[in-house]
């Protein structure tokens, strides 16, 4: 079964910088809100909803990004999203924005903790979500991110 999930979307001009190019900070919009639509098409939650039954969330401590190719306005790219690493406290995502012909336009990796709303403190996932985060984790080759930038910039050049 694929873990990896994708979307599709069309940038929007407003979004873009005079030039015609892909603001940086929507970037991590559209990518934020692709993984949250992954997340609710197939993990079977919303944040909001998994948050109102638990008093926890996942609260994002780190996010690390590099812009590989330009995005421009009107284009057509796909959003795809996994799960690259899980333990009973922390979640790293990776989100990749490609074009068509399989192109890497910016590689994301954000991380995050497990955070009672209540107690307004990290706290280890109960298990059960830890299974449901653990099923959908995907193995990569590369373990550091900047390997990974590294890769994507190599298979750039070769298309």
């Amino acid at each position: 079964m694929e873990y990896e999930f994708s979307s599709t979307v069309r940038i929007r001009f407003a979004d873009c910088d005079p030039i015609g190019h892909l603001n940086n900070v929507k970037y991590l919009e559209y990518m934020l809100n692709a993984r949250e639509d992954h997340v609710e098409q197939n993990y079977g939650f919303t944040y909001e909803q998994y948050t109102r039954d638990t008093g926890c969330t996942w609260v994002t401590v780190q996010n690390e990004i590099a812009y590989l190719k330009e995005v421009r306005y009107n284009s057509v790219v796909e959003i795809t999203s996994k799960t690259i690493f899980v333990d009973d406290l922390t979640a790293v995502v990776e989100l990749l924005m490609k074009n068509q012909d399989g192109t890497v336009h910016a590689v994301f990796w954000l991380t995050v903790i497990y955070f009672n709303m209540k107690t307004r403190r990290a706290e280890k996932m109960p298990q059960s979500t830890l299974d449901k985060f653990a099923h959908f984790l995907v193995d990569i080759e590369h373990k550091s991110f900047k390997e990974r930038v590294s890769y994507f910039r190599a298979q750039n050049k070769i298309k």
